[in-house]
C-alpha cells in the first residue's frame, strides 16, 4: 500500500526538483521541496518493503507432498 504512495511522492519530487513545473510561491523553494518529497518517497518504499508481512512477500520455501498410494 505504501509503495504506491512512495512512487507518487518520488515522481512529484522529481518533477519539482528537475524544474519540470515551477511553483511561483515566495515561501516555497522548488528544489528543497522536491528533495524532501524524493527522500520521503524513497523512505516510504524502503520501509514498506522492510515491514511487509511475510504473506505479502511470497513463499520462501516450496512444500511438495508425495502420496504413497497410487489409487489416490
Amino acid at each position: 500500500m505504501y509503495i504506491g504512495l512512495g512512487i507518487v511522492l518520488l515522481v512529484l519530487g522529481l518533477i519539482l526538483a528537475l524544474d519540470v513545473i515551477t511553483v511561483d510561491l515566495d515561501f516555497v523553494n522548488d528544489g528543497a521541496l522536491g528533495t524532501i518529497l524524493i527522500v520521503a518517497g524513497v523512505l516510504a518504499i524502503v520501509l514498506s518493503l522492510l515491514y511487509a508481512p511475510p504473506w505479502r512477500r511470497g513463499p520462501r520455501e516450496t512444500v511438495v507432498h508425495h502420496r504413497d498410494d497410487p489409487r489416490i
